[in-house]
């Protein structure tokens, strides 16, 4: 069939005869395909194709194969696979919303030059006190005027915050405890990413 529709498109420029020698067919059996005009199948994939837009544009453009095949299914009553759904509008062009994948590169930028902080816990993030051990925690938050980073200090012992930081820059002043509600602890460990 595609070759049928390659001497089709091309016969105006090339000839029938030349296009079918390309294609190794026949010049009667694509006048017999000509003639024939489009199949039960390809009929019924345009009355899908026309629910299928009609649901498309219903939904603001927001539903993709997935749930225009459950709308199809439960609300239509329409017995149809969900590939046939996809190829349908893959070959139309509609295309449902979906969320960007975030890929983390994560926040921590050693400038070359710093030499590494000292792991004052030893790699031990508990404490058997209340301040004695804090960590902090990077979060990006995106909003309309760009991006934020919110910093949360976590208590070693009680695993509660004990500050947080907002700023437009994730720098480690941001985590750094000498903002925070006065009391000292004897260690923090920074962890960013």
């Amino acid at each position: 069939m595609i070759r049928y529709r390659f001497i089709q498109v091309n016969r105006a420029c090339y000839g029938v005869r030349r296009c079918c020698r390309a294609v190794d067919v026949s010049p009667a059996s694509f006048y017999d395909w000509h003639r024939r005009g489009p199949s039960t199948r390809q009929l019924a994939d345009q009355r899908l194709l026309e629910r299928i837009r009609r649901i498309h544009r219903d939904s603001g453009g927001a539903y993709g194969a997935p749930r225009i095949h459950a709308e199809l299914q439960i609300a239509c009553g329409v017995r149809v696979g969900r590939k046939r759904v996809a190829r349908l509008m893959r070959a139309a062009g509609l295309v449902g919303c979906h969320r960007r994948r975030h890929h983390p590169r994560g926040l921590t930028r050693r400038h070359p030059a710093a030499a590494p902080a000292p792991d004052l816990v030893k790699r031990h993030f508990t404490a058997a006190r209340p301040d004695r051990v804090w960590h902090a925690d990077y979060t990006e938050l995106p909003t309309d005027q760009g991006k934020l980073y919110l910093v949360a200090i976590v208590d070693g012992c009680s695993r509660l915050a004990v500050g947080h930081a907002i700023g437009e820059h994730p720098t480690a002043e941001l985590a750094s405890p000498r903002w925070s509600l006065g009391c000292g602890a004897a260690a923090c460990s920074t962890v960013m990413g």
